[in-house]
């Protein structure tokens, strides 16, 4: 296990995984241009519950057969890329959720 202490940027985007950007599903656009534009690192999560902009409720229902459920995905890298990447990607992620704060990296594993 490598060790280090490195200022880095964390940017959230908040997402249904209903949404849809050239013809399939978002998140995986997101991280599809994630992976091309070479960023350090992502996760996408897929959360239980979570109420949107509107004071709507976002959750699996099965009896109003509903099925727009909350996701984040996190991306983290250096600002300067996320700052890169955000004005490149400015159509998909237009109207997200999105935040961003300066994190410090304390360790991780490199294989």
């Amino acid at each position: 296990m490598q060790k280090q202490s490195d200022q880095r940027t964390l940017l959230r985007i908040y997402l249904d995984n209903t949404d849809r950007f050239n013809n399939q599903p978002l998140w995986k656009y997101i991280l599809e241009s994630i992976k091309e534009s070479k960023l350090a690192g992502a996760t996408v999560y897929k959360a239980v519950a979570g109420v949107g902009e509107h004071s709507t409720l976002h959750t699996f229902d099965i009896l109003n057969l509903s099925n727009e459920m909350p996701l984040i995905i996190e991306i983290i890298d250096n600002d300067a890329k996320l700052k890169e990447f955000l004005n490149e990607h400015k159509e998909a992620l237009s109207n997200l959720f999105i935040t961003k704060e300066k994190i410090e990296i304390v360790s991780f594993s490199k294989a």
